[in-house]
């Protein structure tokens, strides 16, 4: 077939089935924690309002694709912002553009997968126990659709600053209730998604109880954790340079780490070359997700190979 197939907003999202995304972000966080994938760290032009990120990254066996993003603030609305973008999917051999799709519903799946993986592999009780989203924007309401899709069955608990925000998102979720207030809603938790905008922490150390998890995926403009949760919890992340390398390619939250200190690759859980928690109930664990160009491979080729089977898109000549 000739030409590059184009997916809308609503046809990328319908393409990226959950099963198969999590199958295949899995593969791509295995194969960076294994060394295995080429993608360097995200560069970004910066405005008075965000950045324009670009992320390039090749993963075998899935592909090689590229992702343009923005990250800019909600001028309308302190503490929100707006993730859009376009990803690109090119065949690995002969370098043809073989898919353009939506990079902003993508990277809300993807990275919902990333942190539905971390809650899986590190959370002290089995099925998840009672879950908090903290959050009511487009990557809480990705993480409730992705968690009603593979644990419909947990405790689910939807805390925001607005009531009625949180009642919409808590809608995709079966049976979610609405907090009172995000303090209340952590104390509460067996594991924490967090999912803001939050330019300042919205989530304090002394509000978690003994072995909680903690994932961590907004913040991309400021930390969304305190010190003291970071100073107590065991790290980990889905690339070296969440600690490594500074915003906007690694994470607010892990630039003051102390010398030597720790940061756990998800991928090497998942691969079962690392214990996670190691069997220790009551550790605070911490998932910082800053996102990673292989986590897109991931869910493009997914999306491409969904689109072919079902026949969704247009093709156009570039």
């Amino acid at each position: 077939m000739s030409g590059v197939l184009v997916l809308d907003r609503r046809q990328t999202a319908a393409a990226l089935r959950p099963d198969a995304l999590l199958d295949a972000v899995a593969r791509a966080l295995v194969a960076v924690a294994r060394g295995e994938v080429s993608a360097p760290p995200r560069i970004a032009a910066l405005t008075p309002t965000g950045l324009l990120g670009a992320m390039p990254g090749y993963v075998p066996g899935l592909g090689l694709a590229a992702k343009l993003v923005t990250v800019t603030a909600d001028p309308r609305h302190p503490g929100r912002g707006f993730h859009r973008g376009l990803v690109a999917l090119f065949d690995e051999h002969d370098g043809r553009a073989l898919a353009l799709v939506d990079g902003e519903s993508l990277t809300e799946v993807r990275t919902a997968a990333s942190a539905t993986h971390s809650a899986l592999a590190l959370a002290a009780r089995p099925g998840l126990g009672r879950v908090t989203v903290v959050g009511t924007g487009a990557q809480a309401r990705a993480q409730l659709a992705l968690l009603a899709a593979v644990r419909p069955q947990a405790e689910v608990t939807v805390a925001g600053r607005d009531p009625q925000r949180a009642g919409a998102a808590a809608a995709l979720y079966p049976g979610a209730r609405v907090a009172a207030g995000i303090e209340d809603a952590v104390r509460e938790a067996d594991v924490v998604f967090c999912c803001t905008g939050a330019t300042a922490p919205v989530i304090r150390r002394a509000w978690l109880s003994p072995g909680v998890h903690v994932s961590s995926v907004g913040g991309s403009q400021g930390p969304e954790l305190d010190p003291g949760t970071v100073r107590d919890a065991i790290l980990f992340a889905e690339w070296t340079g969440a600690a490594g390398a500074p915003p906007p390619a690694g994470a607010h939250e892990l630039q003051d780490l102390s010398p030597g200190r720790p940061v756990t690759l998800l991928g090497s859980v998942l691969a079962g070359d690392h214990p996670g928690r190691g069997g220790d109930t009551d550790a605070l664990t911490l998932f910082k997700s800053t996102g990673h160009a292989a986590l897109d491979v991931a869910a493009v080729r997914v999306a491409y190979d969904v689109a072919l089977d079902q026949e969704l898109g247009v093709r156009v000549d570039l």
